[in-house]
């Protein structure tokens, strides 16, 4: 009994030292860089980012649960879901994320981007796993996954990476190999191409295209009309946009806005996560921070983070901006909201 005691006060005392180490006292982050004067329509003049927690290895795929008033992101290298909350501070939410069964040649074996499905139920995409699941169910921080898709005519996907649900129920994912050990090269690697996919409920996956060399974020136009992806190449760091038919599937893509001339030392980072607002404006990860975009692609402005920066998404009210900022989790309070709220 003394044993078992002091081991959980041990135990107890280490969550607290963790939880002191990634709730710092609330610090302004970054700045904001102003670019067109459209960007006082979406962005206060007052506002700032501030940091929330910090200490994760790689922070990404964030999203909002409604019914709890809190925020849910990956930690992709650490197999781990964090939570946050105003309330409750960082918390552990699932463990492992991703990689849940045996294997070696994963460098980033987690969770990566998370959804929320119609239900209400959390959707992860599952890098060391190599497929797209459902959460069922918690016991602790442990999680039982449905799978909802897990294979490619018969082979296996590279990592899938990101997410956007339609209003019918179909999902669009990208599968960049940034999971795999060596990417392309990796030796576990059975598709020989980088693919952007179309999910039907209850059906298998569509191919929609694979000329992009890294596929990575994903969104959709307020109306549907037009697909949204990042290609988190260096050599080509690009916004691609694609006619969305009346099936799902996708032509005449096109560059919708090509990063290029921003990618420097004093901005890191490529075009990774995004998110769309009500209105339209892309909220782009990328070289620099977070990249204000119009429905034209005219850059506004920039979220200047600093760091290589994973992806956004809007929670509260949908007027709160939480950022995966590399090793950080960062908000800021915008004037549109983001769809679905």
């Amino acid at each position: 009994m003394k044993v078992s005691f002091l081991f959980s006060a041990c135990l107890a005392a280490a969550f607290l030292a963790h939880a002191q180490q990634t709730s710092p006292t609330r610090t302004t982050y970054g700045s904001v860089e102003r670019l067109a004067p459209e960007l006082d329509a979406l962005l206060a003049p007052s506002a700032q980012m501030e940091k929330l927690a910090e200490g994760m290895h790689w922070s990404e795929g964030p999203t909002w649960l409604k019914r709890e008033r809190a925020l849910v992101f990956s930690d992709v290298p650490e197999n781990k879901v964090y939570r946050w909350s105003d309330k409750d501070g960082l918390s552990l939410y699932l463990s492992p994320s991703g990689h849940t069964g045996h294997g070696e040649g994963f460098a980033e074996p987690g969770s990566n981007g998370l959804i929320i499905d119609r239900a209400g139920r959390l959707i992860l995409c599952q890098d060391g796993d190599r497929r797209i699941s459902r959460l069922v169910k918690r016991d602790g921080v442990t999680g039982t996954y449905e799978p909802l898709v897990t294979l490619f005519d018969d082979r296996h996907f590279n990592s899938p990476n990101d997410v956007v649900f339609d209003h019918a129920g179909n999902l669009y994912f990208t599968d960049p190999p940034y999971g795999l050990a060596g990417r392309n090269q990796s030796p576990l690697k059975e598709l020989m191409f980088n693919g952007v996919y179309l999910l039907r409920p209850g059906a298998a996956a569509i191919l929609l295209t694979s000329k992009m060399t890294f596929p990575n974020g994903i969104g959709l136009s307020p109306d549907e009309k037009t697909l949204y992806v990042t290609q988190s190449d260096p050599d080509a760091p690009v916004v691609m946009a694609y006619d969305v038919k009346a099936d799902g599937t996708i032509d005449n893509g096109r560059i919708f806005f090509d990063a290029r001339s921003l990618v420097r030392a004093d901005r890191p980072g490529l075009p990774d996560g995004m998110k769309v607002d009500s209105h339209g404006n892309l909220w782009c990860t990328g070289p620099g921070g977070v990249l204000i975009l119009s429905p034209a692609g005219k850059h506004l402005g920039t979220l200047r983070t600093g760091q290589p920066t994973g992806n956004c998404a809007w929670g509260d009210d949908g007027s709160t901006l939480y950022i995966t900022s590399n090793h950080d989790l960062v908000r800021i309070h915008t004037l549109s909201k983001g769809l679905g709220f």
